[in-house]
């Protein structure tokens, strides 16, 4: 595979599917105000998307182990096209949600067989750079996206936005041309571990959006049924053999802190925008741009860093940025929409940065038999993040209607503050376990040589 072609084109589609979400994100109080639901229940359009998405993406990449990627990719693009397709015609919020949801089950192809190609098919001497290109498409997606969803909208009105999605279709024939073929394996796709993943995710997601005590036992109920399915299947859907490596776990932590700062913050930052400083959503967008284009054209400085000196330093130095961003915004959100430009100028790369680097550590671990599998675990667990980010930034809202505007927001930040704190925990817990293990390993090899 000529990776120098293959990755930016295929960088470009994971870009519009990306931009997907980011101009909906944009153009959710808008949509909130036209379909007149609440912002718990608006919540929704965004992080019913992306659970699907990460399931979508878990589900595809474990199939890339025994599947061709070209076949996997023409199935999820036509998903994706189709129900854009349908989600043009909405009319209500029911409808809306169906779309969004179907679109989902088709978008997760790009993000999660983009990281599998990248990992199997790309020398580790220059994967960091194939990976922080990825990154970077979804970066300038957070960048680009805000403005084209704030054109759309302001112009042409929120259901504009699903005919943007339709144009990934056109790189489905170059894609497929491009890419290297391969002979399906002989396998048993395990239905009722995939049936049970999506009861997992979606039964706590409603526990938290409904803070329903049934949904939430029903939620545990489902875990332990997962978990003893897991036990007894040979070749279950979440390859228990991921979750027995610790250091695997710990990134899957980090993977989940990190995507609720990063979707919580976008969900937070239009809103505030919009509520606190009466901005439209085309002002929304230039807001917001500026940080994550910026982004973009700094990851692929980063990946080439990332190649030379590793990842785990490029993680730490990003969750220290963007606990400071989380502070500024906590302390002085109020007083001017500037402090967003320019808070976002920073929080932008930074957690494209910490999301690269953390991409490029779990492919370097991971046995090359579990790449498809961990590659997709780790998508779903970031996602999933992402959807309980929303939901319970939406419900911390609600639930302050007492305050006023401002304080709501800044607590909502504050919490997460609280996340990004645990998350760097963890990964210096990660790093200090594999300099344990390093040390260990050169251990053992002295007593040979001896």
């Amino acid at each position: 595979m000529n990776d120098k072609i293959v990755m930016p084109v295929w960088t470009f589609g994971l870009f519009i599917v990306m931009m997907n979400t980011t101009m909906f994100n944009v153009s959710i109080p808008s949509i909130i105000r036209d379909i007149g639901v609440s912002a718990s229940l608006g919540s929704w359009i965004v992080s019913s998307y992306s659970i699907g998405y990460g399931l979508s993406t878990v589900i595809y990449s474990r199939l890339s182990d025994v599947l061709p990627i070209r076949r996997l990719l023409s199935v999820g693009l036509m998903i994706l096209g189709l129900s854009s397709v349908f989600g043009i015609f909405a009319t209500n919020f029911q409808a809306l949600l169906i779309a969004r949801i179907a679109q989902s089950a088709g978008a997760g192809v790009m993000p999660g067989l983009g990281l599998v190609l990248a990992s199997r098919y790309i020398p580790y001497e220059r994967r960091g750079r194939a990976i922080a290109m990825i990154s970077a498409g979804t970066a300038m997606a957070f960048g680009l996206g805000p403005i084209f969803g704030g054109l759309i909208s302001e112009y042409i009105g929120w259901k504009g936005l699903f005919a943007v999605t339709c144009l990934v279709l056109g790189l489905l024939p170059i894609l497929l041309r491009l890419l290297p073929k391969e002979e399906p394996k002989p396998f048993r796709f395990d239905m009722t571990g995939a049936f049970l993943t999506v009861v997992n995710a979606v039964t706590l997601l409603t526990a938290v959006t409904q803070r329903s005590a049934a949904w939430l036992a029903a939620g545990l109920l489902s875990i332990a049924a997962h978990a003893w399915h897991l036990k007894r299947t040979k070749e279950s859907f979440i390859n228990p053999e991921l979750l027995a490596k610790p250091k695997y776990r710990k990134l899957l932590v980090v993977g989940f802190c990190i995507m609720v700062l990063n979707i919580g913050n976008l969900f937070l930052m239009p809103l505030a925008l919009a509520n606190l400083f009466g901005k439209s959503s085309l002002a929304i967008g230039l807001t917001i741009g500026p940080g994550a284009v910026l982004s973009a054209f700094l990851t692929l400085f980063v990946g080439r860093w990332i190649d030379q000196y590793g990842s785990v330093r490029f993680l730490i130095l990003g969750h220290g940025i963007l606990a400071l961003v989380l502070i500024a915004f906590w302390a002085d959100l109020g007083t001017s929409p500037s402090i967003v430009l320019f808070g976002y100028l920073f929080f932008s790369p930074a957690s494209s940065v910490a999301l690269a680097s953390l991409n490029y550590e779990t492919s370097r671990i991971l046995p090359t038999k579990l790449i498809g599998s961990g590659m997709g675990l780790m998508q779903l667990i970031q996602l999933f993040g992402g959807s309980i980010s929303v939901a319970v930034c939406g419900l911390l809202l609600d639930f302050q209607k007492k305050n006023s505007l401002v304080r709501a927001y800044e607590n909502v930040y504050g919490a997460l503050i609280a996340v990004c704190i645990y998350s760097l925990f963890m990964m210096l817990w990660y790093m200090l376990s594999v300099r344990r293990s390093e040390s260990s390993q050169g251990n053992i090899t002295e007593k040979a040589r001896a």
